[in-house]
């Protein structure tokens, strides 16, 4: 078996066991065989370290932190931001001309459906074909005479009912002349004046008749 060897402290020249690291006697550090140290001595030695390494890491962050290019310097480098301004830029701004904004493309409109023309509607008693000009006619008594009603837009008859009426029927007479009631004849009875009156559907119209 080994046998430690011992160690005699420097300070009270006492000899203790090797595997310990102060003198068990005077409390001395041993930081050598046969040496020792005060514990203010090291405290002293390990803030000075604690300093010289504080300081070296400051002087590299300086020298890091001003030699680093910055995110503003690389945005002011010609690859960087846009938004740097070129001098055509400038010379615009100074004389207050702006890009024009590209125009907004017009929507296509969807095409309408076309809308038929409204046709004006409209009916008329006639006389020899034509209307009667004013509506107000005279005729003798006793003497016929044939009237007709016309319509527009044409219809075939067989759509439509015609229908006459008269105001007065003790004035002048009136007769069915055609299939459908197309025509009628006028006969007058006494002198005076009623009002004959043409209903096609909705539409209405009327003359005067004046029997002399």
């Amino acid at each position: 078996m080994a046998i430690v060897n011992e160690i005699k402290c420097a300070r009270c020249d006492r000899k203790y066991s090797g595997v310990r690291s102060r003198c068990p006697y005077c409390g001395a550090r041993r930081i050598g065989r046969g040496k020792y140290t005060e514990d203010s001595d090291n405290a002293r030695g390990k803030m000075l370290i604690s300093v010289l390494i504080m300081a070296v890491f400051t002087v590299g962050a300086g020298v890091l932190l001003f030699t680093t290019p910055t995110d503003a310097d690389a945005q002011d480098s010609p690859n960087g931001d846009s938004s740097i301004s070129s001098p055509e830029d400038e010379i615009d701004t100074v004389l207050g001309v702006h890009p024009e904004p590209s125009p907004t493309p017009t929507p296509t409109p969807e095409p309408e459906e076309p809308v038929a023309p409204l046709v004006e509607q409209n009916i008329h008693i006639t006389y020899g074909g034509m209307p009667i000009a004013n509506n107000d006619f005279s005729q003798p008594r006793g003497v016929p005479i044939e009237l007709g009603a016309s319509w527009n837009p044409p219809l075939p008859i067989d759509e439509i009912t015609i229908e006459w009426e008269n105001e007065d029927p003790e004035i002048f007479d009136i007769e069915p002349r055609d299939v459908g009631d197309r025509a009628v004849r006028v006969m007058g009875i006494m002198p005076g004046t009623s009002r004959l009156y043409l209903r096609i559907g909705d539409l209405e119209t009327s003359v005067i008749v004046r029997i002399t």
